[in-house]
């Protein structure tokens, strides 16, 4: 058959597929609707949260009810006055070993409650920091009775600046006005001078709260740097003591370089509670101290209340969802879109670890379709993971999908699950071991989401830090990922605020300002830059694909140069150092491989010509040389037998034939194809049964040969004749067996089916490693029929330890040793020309050692004896010096002296040989 098309092959790959992911469908279907089911966790979580949470419209506690529906726009948010977080009573500032300045207040106040609030100043102008101490705190009573009642929101005599609201009991905003509870405040003053407490009716758009308010002493002390200020802060702050010792102070102030012309501040404040009513009455207390100090008490900065934001209608129960996930809205979706990424890592380098991707190479699939059916796969299980996604997240109304439009999100998505894809082919260049790829790429999916949270996001949130280097991170594809959602949220942050519903459109894409174009433009670059370098790296830097090709294979020629001009640069750079210790049958064979390369003969299907292996020195080992200058030539319809011990250099011969590794010298032909620069096109014409059964667990035998068939350029009846064919004669036909899941066979049927799928498509050249192993005699003797018809027409290099095997099926031998042919031929000849004696062997009683010795030396004075244990002798007599008959009449009259227990003679076997050619190339290695 031809050479397969680009389609065939992808077709191939893509029907195998088809059948793989029947198998795994369940395991699909759950990753796909991993998405729903995380939505629906969080519908769950969320209604469990509200029926803790919601109460019944008339205000009793009920934990148990939930409202669900739309809420009303709040257009006009509540005033409320800004507040300061001020210490506890008995956590305020006084005098201890850890802070002994001498102007705090002695500890014996906390025991009357009467303790002040200090606040500490610092700056430059030591002169103007002591004035604005001074100024900081009202020095004004309170001039109104006691248990007075006045609204703070109405007309009143009282100017609400000189009242300092203080929280006394840290309570969120929002569970007072549920509760309605009376909420207690203090007035902090520079003197109080009444003891009364006043009452004070905060009128808001919500609740009518009566305030209990009473005023307590402020006390501003100087400080002659900010490392001091530093140190005192966080010496007293209560979260950093036990309780009887948290000395807490109010607030600080560095003036900085401030002067009469000049006004520069930096503000030490406690946000836990009221973070933006308390830094802004902290300003408005400095603003006005500062005032006084330029013009006396004529002027004010006036701060009336706090007022919220405007918000517009919303499903409670949605907004609920964006509350429970909170501020990590991003970071918990850049997680969810991520888990795709280990599964296309390790899909992909499980293929590398297994050599399946090797071994679908070795029967002729390109890279080109494997890499287009490989990208299709992982695209249409993205897409279906993606779209999962988006339908469970708008269904739910989740802000970061609901303020966004439909086609905004798809192409965004689209875009970064290709973007994904070719990421996933780059990082999968760089492992071999599934393992390693997992743990890599999980750390990428979680430490890149939580850098993105705690740093990224500060970095795009700075004013000062390079817009420039927010691309550059933004290349890799998790930032990308992030900046994305961070601006869905962020826009539907903001929309929420106008009073109805707008939506991100592409518009709003591509005003500039929140980098949605940046993400959408580099992401694109991106997507097809990384899908070109992982092609580029995965052929000549990975090992899943064969030998590595070199850096510039692409501007270089792929035709090779005439075998007359190839001939003289193999032998300069191999030169010949065997010629005059090889024996005369690999001499003979060395020379008639350089005679077909002289004649560009292509009449033999393999040419080997001075072929030599050396894996360089690692770890402080020298270097290995595996095949020295190996040449040898094999006619189509022939089987060439290899033998040798472990470590001979067989395997790695066949590595070099099969394109696994690269030749470090010399010169193979395969069907008039050289091995270095057109292997691509030896693949459609090989076959190989590897040593260890490469077979995918889920898939039956005859799905293994329709793929295999395909990629041979096998079509319609054809390829299901050969199907058949081919289990027929490996015994997988019958019993159902062809349609059974690889995983349920014995070792034996496994590998049956290696050798039937090295064979099918009739490749013109087939390698063959040990292929019996494992076998039971029956099925060895059926396999051994197989090859012997199948060798009509094709090539067959087979390796072995069964002599019998080899006797069976090779027309020539060749036995390896130290990574060289020691001999070469068929078996009669090799046991003639290494046998050419006979083994006799006789048992005895001990004593009688001596006279089965005297015999043999009667019938050749050159006998070697080769055994002797126990009364039983092994001796080798050439050939030549004696007859089978001699050898009948002396054993008959050496019965009728001693006693024989049993003797016999044996002519010299394969076995024999091999031992015999293995031992002598091991002495001479020894002794060089």
């Amino acid at each position: 058959m031809g050479k397969s098309s680009f389609g065939t092959q992808a077709n191939a790959l893509f029907l195998k597929n088809i059948a793989f992911q029947q198998r795994n469908l369940a395991e699909n279907i759950r990753l796909i609707l991993f998405p729903v089911l995380l939505c629906v966790g969080i519908l769950v979580a969320q209604f469990v949260a509200s029926k803790l949470r919601n109460v019944h419209a008339d205000g009793k506690d009920n934990p148990m009810s939930i409202v669900l529906g739309t809420s009303d726009a709040i257009l006009t948010p509540e005033k409320v006055p800004a507040f300061l977080q001020i210490p506890l009573p008995e956590a305020r500032a006084v005098r201890t070993g850890f802070i002994p300045y001498q102007d705090l207040p002695d500890k014996s106040c906390k025991a009357t409650g009467s303790c002040p609030v200090t606040v500490l100043v610092t700056g430059r102008n030591e002169s103007l920091g002591e004035s604005v101490v001074k100024n900081l705190f009202n020095s004004a009573d309170l001039n109104f009775s006691p248990q007075t009642q006045v609204s703070l929101n109405s007309s009143t005599p009282i100017d609400t600046n000189d009242l300092l609201l203080g929280e006394v009991e840290h309570i969120p905003s929002y569970i007072r006005a549920v509760k309605k509870m009376t909420s207690k405040y203090e007035v902090i003053k520079a003197q109080c001078k009444y003891k009364a407490k006043v009452l004070i009716l905060l009128q808001t758009a919500s609740v009518n709260d009566t305030a209990e308010v009473k005023c307590v002493q402020g006390l501003g002390l100087w400080r002659n740097s900010s490392l001091l200020v530093n140190d005192e802060l966080f010496k007293g702050y209560a979260e950093g003591n036990s309780e009887n010792e948290a000395n807490e102070i109010l607030g600080a102030y560095d003036f900085l370089n401030t002067d009469e012309t000049n006004f520069n501040l930096s503000i030490w404040y406690n946000s836990t509670y009221e973070k933006h009513s308390t830094i802004l009455r902290a300003v408005n207390m400095a603003s006005n101290a500062y005032l006084k100090f330029l013009n006396g008490t004529g002027i004010k900065m006036l701060l009336d209340f706090v007022e919220g934001m405007p918000m517009p209608p919303q499903n409670d129960f949605a907004g609920g969802l964006d509350s429970f996930i909170g501020g990590s809205l991003p970071l918990f979706f850049t997680w969810v879109i991520l888990q795709l990424f280990p599964v296309i890592v390790t899909t992909l380098v499980y293929e590398k670890q297994q050599n399946l991707r090797m071994m679908m190479k070795m029967h002729g699939l390109g890279d080109g379709p494997y890499w287009m059916i490989t990208y299709l796969y992982f695209l249409i299980l993205s897409f279906a993971y993606m779209l999962c996604l988006m339908v469970s997240g708008n269904l739910i109304g989740m802000s970061i999908f609901k303020f966004t439009e439909l086609s905004v999100q798809f192409a965004f998505y689209f875009i970064f699950i290709n973007l994904q894809i070719s990421f996933g082919f780059l990082l999968a260049t760089a492992f071999s071991n599934v393992k390693t790829a997992t743990v890599m790429a999980h750390m990428y999916v979680f430490g890149s989401g939580l850098i993105a949270t705690f740093v990224f996001k500060s970095l795009v949130e700075s004013t000062s830090f390079s817009r420039g280097w927010i691309v550059i991170l933004q290349m890799c594809p998790a930032f990308s990922l992030y900046r994305g959602l961070y601006e869905f949220q962020d826009y539907s942050q903001r929309t929420s605020y106008v009073g109805h519903l707008v939506k991100l459109s592409w518009k709003d894409v591509n005003d500039g300002e929140n980098g949605m174009r940046e993400v959408f433009l580099l992401m694109i670059v991106e997507w097809f830059v990384m899908l070109i370098i992982a092609y580029y790296l995965d052929q000549v830097v990975s090992a899943g694909s064969g030998v590595r090709k070199h850096p510039l294979f692409f501007l270089k020629k792929s035709k090779k140069p005439p075998a007359s001009c190839q001939q003289p640069t193999t032998q300069t750079q191999q030169p010949n150092i065997h010629v005059e210790i090889e024996k005369p049958d690999v001499s003979q064979e060395r020379e008639k491989v350089k005679e077909l390369m002289l004649k560009n003969d292509t009449s033999h299907s393999i040419v080997c010509d001075t072929l030599k292996k050396v894996y360089p020195s690692r770890d402080g080992n020298p270097e290995k040389i595996a095949v020295r200058g190996l040449s040898l030539a094999l006619e189509r319809g022939e089987c060439f037998g290899m033998l040798g011990p472990n470590g001979a250099g067989k395997t790695s011969f066949i590595s070099m034939m099969i394109g696994l590794t690269k030749p470090t010298s010399g010169v193979a032909l395969v069907n008039g194809l050289d091995l270095a620069t057109e292997m691509d096109e030896i693949y459609s014409s090989m076959g190989v049964c590897p040593q260890h059964d490469l077979l995918w667990e889920c898939l039956t035998a005859r799905e293994h040969l329709l793929f295999y068939g395909r990629l041979k350029n096998l079509k319609n009846s054809a390829l299901m004749e050969a199907v058949e064919e081919s289990l027929k004669s490996v015994n997988l036909f019958h019993g159902g067996v062809a349609d059974k899941q690889a995983q349920t066979y014995s070792g034996g049927m496994k590998r049956r089916l290696s050798v039937a799928i090295s064979l099918i498509g009739d490749p013109k050249v087939v390698y063959m490693d040990e292929p019996s192993t494992g076998l039971d005699p029956a099925s060895r003797n059926q396999l051994w029929n197989i090859v012997k018809r199948a060798k009509k027409d094709r090539a067959i290099i087979l390796t072995t330890h069964s002599m019998e095997e080899a006797e069976a099926l090779c027309d020539r031998l060749g036995i390896f040793a130290d990574g060289s042919l020691q001999c070469i031929g068929n078996p009669k000849e090799l046991k003639a020309r290494y046998g050419g004696s006979y083994v006799f062997t006789m048992t005895t009683s001990v004593s009688l050692e001596d006279e089965v010795e005297n015999l043999v030396r009667q019938l050749s004075s050159n006998a070697n004896k080769i055994y002797h244990l126990s009364g039983t002798q092994k001796f080798e007599i050439p050939k030549k010096d004696v007859r089978i008959g001699d050898v009948f009449r002396a054993v008959e009259n050496a019965k009728s002296r001693f006693t024989i227990n049993a003797w016999g003679l044996t002519d010299t076997t394969l076995e024999d040989v091999f031992i015999k050619v293995a031992q002598a190339a091991l002495a001479s290695t020894s002794t060089m």
